[in-house]
């Protein structure tokens, strides 16, 4: 026999402190469901371009780049491309990345890059695969060769190639994890709630 049952509703900042954090809990196990990570892949795709790094495509627009995150050990990021030199990188990354960790980090790798290929005349091609069952940088298989003569002896420049380029790949990580902590971190997830309206039971249970 149907029966009317009267539940007292909630805004998230009228909840105890230990409702509040169920109410958070609540949302970052289902509400991150849009795809945060594509300011990351703009960000990297623009990073990768004045690098040398061509990266492939998913479908028409998306970057190939995979990921998997972020607590387990298998934990990571790789992606598909191709890569040349390219003159003028370090003044196209300054032009386009200000002062900080992430112009660094660039203009470091875009040295090692440059160091690996000024022996070989800045002629070094690669092509870069996923290989593997998970997605991080020691699952990218790296293919490199002297533009002048596939058969041309390029000593240990393709493994140092390997490195360099699935650095870049941990880069992309780094990046991909500081956004998601910054996204599931109290202080964001309760703004979000807030201005999504959310109302919650005492327990902090979704209304």
């Amino acid at each position: 026999m149907p029966r009317t049952v009267e539940q007292t509703i909630y805004k998230f900042d009228e909840l105890s402190d230990r409702a509040k954090e169920k109410a958070m809990d609540w949302y970052r196990q289902g509400q991150l469901d849009y795809d945060w990570w594509e300011f990351v892949y703009e960000q990297a795709d623009t990073a990768a371009k004045h690098l040398g790094i061509e990266l492939d495509r998913k479908g028409k627009y998306t970057p190939a780049i995979f990921f998997s995150g972020f607590s387990s050990q298998g934990d990571g990021a790789c992606f598909e491309g191709s890569y040349t030199y390219k003159k003028g990188w370090r003044a196209a990354l300054m032009g386009e990345f200000g002062p900080g960790e992430t112009l660094d980090a660039l203009l470091a790798l875009g040295k090692q890059l440059q160091d690996i290929q000024q022996p070989q005349f800045y002629k070094l091609q690669a092509t870069c695969r996923h290989s593997g069952h998970y997605q991080r940088s020691g699952c990218m298989a790296v293919m490199a060769e002297h533009a002048d003569s596939m058969y041309r002896d390029i000593g240990d420049a393709e493994d140092e190639l390997r490195d360099a380029l699935r650095s870049f790949a941990d880069w992309i990580y780094d990046l991909l994890e500081n956004e998601h902590d910054y996204l599931t971190a109290d202080e964001q997830v309760a703004e979000a709630i807030r201005s999504n309206e959310y109302e919650f039971t005492v327990e902090g249970k979704p209304a």
